[in-house]
Formats: structure tokens, C-alpha cells, sequence
């Protein structure tokens, strides 16, 4: 696999189509279909909420937006910023974009959504941020509370859709919303969800998800020549710790690993590609963490930890698959001799309950785990199923 030219843009990753499809060289994002939404935002007063991914070609759309003369009144900011990447968990500061001189509001502070001042002088409100597709990404919380905050003051939403590179299938526990909803999850839907961006606000407002069931003036403009069948490459990292598309694919079953011991490799160039912790006794593979771009302290700062290698998952064929493995955590806990501190308090909030970390430590094995999700993954597929976009 290539490495970056920049830190931001992607390099081309040539992998072998696998059951879900072959990516669709004439697919256009909503942000590129132009023609379907700078029409309704003519006469408008504008606000959008974007990151360093909303790019229509090389142009980031608040730059194409301005150019166009669209009013554009308000920027806000999601987790990791909007032009530049802070790293993950950081606290994003309101400011002034540099480029254009606009107002920037962050969503990822003490505030988390748009209040009723901040919309006060907006008719429409556009989401663009690129999602991976798995329920603990904090973009999805970001657009249900900007969502909320429309229906309650009587704006209209707009999504221009992106493809989702995990959107060819749906697995993991269900969230258990009566004592798990966070940042990281706060409604009922799996750990990979398969929708897009504008699939999902459809799902938000059709299943009356919004506080007090409220529904807001919801549009997407959706991609032109995508299916759930598209095996999508990211053009621009969707945040600093997810470097390739390996990363990205990884993503889903790796990210369980930031309620244990283990690290997944925040603080290295290979950030969720490898597994392991100084506990760990020797595998043959070690890595150190560092700080580094996108981790300014990871865990296990500067101490060698050992464990598992996953930098050629994608070479090797062990992703894309449409399903999430656990057996490199299950792994890992049977390995690690202090299994009394192998988990931490953040499993839970991102398994969303407790029955994951108990069937692991109840020696169940990966299969018997994912039987134990069927009923809930049928309800979700048949809910899911209203509110598809793409075949």
C-alpha cells in the first residue's frame, strides 16, 4: 500500500473486489452534484457543517459556496476541526476560518450543539463531513444534535451524501439506549450501521429519534452512481488516526480495543493496523507509541508493546469482509495475564452495553458472540430497510 503524498489526501489503494463489489469510477457525491442544491440555497443565509473532507474536486465546499456567491453566514466544527486535524478527544475552539474570514462555532467543546442564537440569522443549514460507518464515529452524534437544533427552530437540513467504505454490510451489538447513550452512540442501531450519511438523518427523523420525537425540514442530496455494493476509496483521511483504507476497514473491529489495555497503535505511522500492550508477552511483532501527528499522548507512551500486525490486512484478504472480527480482542484478553485490568470503563460505552465484555470473559468464542446478535441485527436490517437510498 502507498504511502500519503500529504497527510490529508489519500493515496490510491488498489484492492481486490471482494463479495460487495467493485468501486464505480463514475460516482459523484452530493457536493459534487451542484446543479441539485445551489438552487435552493439562492437567497438563503447559510450555515454548514463541514471538516477538512468536504471537497467538491480540489475545492472544499465553503470555498465553492462563497465563489458561487451563496451566502454563506456560519461555519460549524465537528471533532478533530474544520480546515486542519487536532487530535482525537482534543477540545476544538471557536474562532475565525482564516480563508474567509467567517465565524467558526465547534461542535466537540462544552457545547455540542447549535443553540438557538447560533441559528438566529440562518435559513438552511448543510452537512458535508465524510463518515466511515460505524456507530462510536462521532460525526453521526454530531448531525443528530445539528438535526435536533434545526427541528427546534424551524430550519432546513441539508446532507450532501457521501458514500460510506463500510456501508456494504451491517454487524455488531445493538446500543442499549436505557444506560449507554454518549458521544460515541446515542441511538439503537449496530456497531456498523451500513447507511450513509443521508440514509441515516432519514432513519433519525423517520423513527422520531430527535428529542421529544421531533422531526426537522430534512433534503439530501444523495450520490449519483453509488450502491451499498461500491467499495469506495476515500479521497481525503476522514480523520488523523485513520491514515488509509486498510485503517478504515479495520476500523470497526479495532476500535473496541480503546476500552482495554490495548493499544491500537495511536502515536505510530500505523494507527489502528496493529494491536498490542506491554503485557503482552512476545509475539515476534512489537511496536512503540510515540506522540505524533493526530496523538500528542498515546497510551503507552514510549513503551514497547506486543502483539499483533495488521499493516497488510488488506493485501492479505483479511479485510474488507462484511463482518467485524473479534477475534483479535478475544485474542488478546486470553493472552494478557492481568486479566482483572484488560478492560476499562470506555468498553462499554463503545460496545454499548455490557453483554460484549461479559461474553468475552465468560470464555465465549467469536461465533457464539455473533449468533447472540442475529434478532437484533434483523430488527435493525428491517427498520434500515425503509430508509435505503441506494440498492
Amino acid at each position: 500500500m502507498k504511502k500519503f503524498v500529504t497527510p490529508l489526501i489519500l493515496a490510491t489503494v488498489i484492492i481486490a473486489a471482494c463479495s460487495a463489489g467493485k468501486k464505480n469510477t463514475t460516482l459523484m457525491t452530493g457536493a459534487e452534484r451542484t446543479d441539485e442544491y445551489m438552487p435552493l440555497l439562492k437567497g438563503k443565509k447559510v450555515a454548514v457543517v463541514a471538516n477538512q473532507t468536504a471537497m467538491v474536486g480540489k475545492t472544499h465546499l465553503v470555498d465553492k459556496l462563497i465563489s458561487a456567491g451563496t451566502d454563506v453566514r456560519l461555519i460549524f466544527a465537528p471533532e478533530h476541526g474544520f480546515r486542519d486535524l487536532a487530535d482525537a478527544g482534543a477540545v476544538i475552539t471557536s474562532g475565525t476560518d482564516p480563508v474567509t474570514g467567517i465565524e467558526v462555532i465547534s461542535l466537540y467543546s462544552s457545547r455540542k450543539k447549535p443553540t438557538p442564537e447560533d441559528l438566529a440569522d440562518i435559513d438552511v443549514v448543510v452537512f458535508d463531513i465524510q463518515d466511515v460507518g460505524t456507530r462510536f464515529y462521532t460525526y453521526l452524534t454530531t448531525m443528530s444534535y445539528v438535526m435536533e437544533a434545526c427541528a427546534e427552530n424551524g430550519k432546513q437540513f441539508i446532507v450532501l451524501d457521501r458514500p460510506n467504505p463500510n456501508g456494504y454490510y451491517v454487524d455488531g451489538p445493538i446500543l442499549d439506549t436505557a444506560g449507554y447513550r454518549s458521544f460515541v452512540g446515542i441511538h439503537p442501531i449496530p456497531v456498523v450501521h451500513g447507511m450513509t450519511f443521508g440514509e441515516y438523518a432519514g432513519m433519525v427523523n423517520g423513527e422520531g429519534w430527535l428529542a421529544g420525537g421531533a422531526r426537522c425540514s430534512l433534503k439530501v442530496i444523495p450520490c449519483a452512481g453509488y450502491t451499498h455494493a461500491t467499495m469506495y476509496q476515500l479521497p481525503v483521511i476522514p480523520s488523523p488516526n485513520l491514515p488509509n483504507m486498510n485503517s478504515i476497514y479495520l476500523y470497526p473491529s479495532l476500535c473496541f480495543s480503546e476500552g482495554t489495555v490495548l493499544s491500537c497503535g495511536r502515536g505510530t505511522g500505523f494507527a489502528f493496523q496493529v494491536l498490542g500492550a506491554p503485557g503482552i508477552p512476545y509475539t515476534g511483532f512489537s511496536f512503540t507509541p510515540q506522540p505524533s501527528f493526530g496523538s500528542s499522548n498515546p497510551k503507552h507512551n514510549g513503551v514497547t508493546c506486543f502483539g499483533i500486525d495488521l499493516r497488510n490486512a488488506t493485501a492479505d484478504g483479511l479485510v474488507p469482509k462484511p463482518e467485524i472480527n473479534l477475534n483479535w480482542i478475544i485474542d488478546m484478553y486470553r493472552t494478557f495475564p492481568d486479566k482483572e485490568n484488560f478492560f476499562n470503563g470506555y468498553f462499554d460505552t463503545l460496545a454499548g452495553s455490557s453483554t460484549l465484555r461479559e461474553q468475552i470473559i465468560s470464555g465465549m468464542d467469536a461465533e457464539e458472540i455473533r449468533t447472540s446478535w442475529k434478532d437484533g441485527l434483523d430488527r435493525f436490517k428491517a427498520t434500515r430497510e425503509k430508509y435505503l437510498l441506494y440498492d
